[in-house]
């Protein structure tokens, strides 16, 4: 992380380190996020994940009993049972969220990482995940908060940042916890 001091000024409410997955629709942020957490768990971390939807989600449906008390009204709902706790809030502006008022929100007690998949026009520390063959255009020339590329092909413009194979989860991991972790929790972010 040699590109910035101080790389979430913005997000004074993150806690601990966030690293984020930045890519178009459709490169496969969540593949990689699956391969890559059980690796980084392996390894003693505790991960928490915050995900940008792009839709109207549901966690509830119809018929139960909470969806039809938070249709009637109801905000927030929280789910709870022995395995796991939800809660649900209706925005009651509807916008775009930011990432540090959804982080404000969000439990870090005990975590080493949360790793955010999207939110990349956000400035916070990202890996950007690039697939030349879907003619999207690569996302760090313009983001200086981009600290590695993770490619599955030539680039047209060779980073000066470290560039990873996206098919391969072991050394993103690798980066992740050696090229990246240590310095974020040098640095400003707890």
């Amino acid at each position: 992380m040699t590109r910035r001091d101080n790389p979430t000024p913005n997000l004074p409410n993150a806690r601990v380190p966030l690293l984020g997955f930045a890519a178009f629709s459709g490169t496969g942020k969540t593949t990689l996020l699956k391969k890559l957490i059980p690796r980084l768990m392996a390894e003693g971390l505790k991960i928490g994940l915050i995900k940008h939807g792009h839709h109207d989600f549901e966690i509830d449906h119809p018929g139960k009993d909470s969806y039809e008390l938070r249709r009637a009204g109801a905000s927030p709902v929280m789910l709870s049972s022995a395995r796991r706790r939800a809660i649900i809030t209706e925005h009651r502006v509807i916008r775009e969220p930011l990432l540090n008022d959804e982080l404000a929100h969000f439990d870090q007690t005990g975590l080493d990482l949360i790793l955010v998949e999207g939110f990349k026009r956000e400035a916070f520390p990202k890996i950007e995940l690039h697939r030349p063959s879907l003619g999207k255009p690569l996302l760090f020339p313009e983001d200086r908060t981009i600290i590695a590329i993770a490619t599955d092909a030539a680039l047209a413009i060779e980073p000066a940042i470290p560039r990873l194979d996206l098919n391969d989860p072991e050394p993103i991991a690798r980066f992740i916890l050696k090229g990246f972790l240590p310095h974020a929790a040098a640095g400003s972010l707890r």
